[in-house]
């Protein structure tokens, strides 16, 4: 969002893009680090990944995809996706990823309400977060206040989407350690590196909501400003 007048909220937005930059160098550098040390028992994380889905009982594709740390579930076509990098991969690192990846397999197939709520109110959260920020800065610059409060409450649904997220990773990280650590895919002291891997990602969650909170309340104080 751009600068106007006496903005109280620039500076704690700064000061989280900051925190934003150094979540991402954190997962990076963890997931590079963990990446290097192999599991002690020698499967790959899709083998992995495929028997703690099959431990709950669900029967779900796993497809290997491109990029890097591009792993992730997708609940419309109920396909667990891993990065070429995590797929094939016997590291400490890759097994974390692709437990968690299947956290969020289980949460569908069980229905967690959290992941339920967000499957359901994605569409709105993605219009509202393309479309509100530029309707509040037309109606900032042409004076029209029915158009401000539209772009605010349409940028709302992005950040409940951004909040609602949190618990879902939180829970999908909680499934994935106990999943590894109950069927001792990965020793007490893998397991550290595990979830440093799964921490360090679970901060870029954090810094975002905190950036969408920040942003959401920074449109509140630009149009009160406005009107005093």
């Amino acid at each position: 969002m751009f600068y106007l007048g006496n903005d109280p909220f620039f500076l704690l937005i700064i000061l989280t893009l900051g925190l934003s930059l150094l979540a991402q160098w954190k997962v990076h550098s963890t997931y590079t680090r963990y990446s290097k040390v192999a599991a002690g028992r020698g499967l790959t994380a899709e083998e992995v990944a495929g028997q703690i889905l099959s431990h709950y009982g669900v029967n779900i594709p796993i497809n290997s995809v491109a990029g890097n740390l591009t792993d992730h579930y997708d609940p419309r076509h109920k396909t667990l996706n891993l990065s070429s990098g995590v797929y094939g991969s016997r590291s400490i690192a890759a097994y974390g990823i692709a437990a968690h990846e299947a956290g969020h397999a289980i949460q569908h197939a069980k229905a967690y309400s959290p992941l339920m709520f967000r499957n359901w109110f994605y569409p709105a959260a993605a219009f509202g977060s393309n479309l509100g920020p530029w309707l509040f800065i037309i109606g900032i610059f042409a004076g029209i206040a029915q158009l401000i409060d539209l772009g605010i409450i349409f940028f709302a649904a992005a950040v409940i989407f951004s909040i609602v997220t949190l618990p879902v990773e939180f829970d999908a990280s909680r499934r994935a350690i106990a999943a590894l650590r109950s069927d001792a895919y990965l020793s007490t002291q893998e397991l550290r590196g595990a979830k440093n891997v799964l921490d360090a990602a679970a901060l870029t969650y954090v810094a975002a909501t905190l950036m969408a909170v920040l942003q959401f309340a920074r449109l509140l104080f630009m149009r009160n400003s406005r009107r005093n």
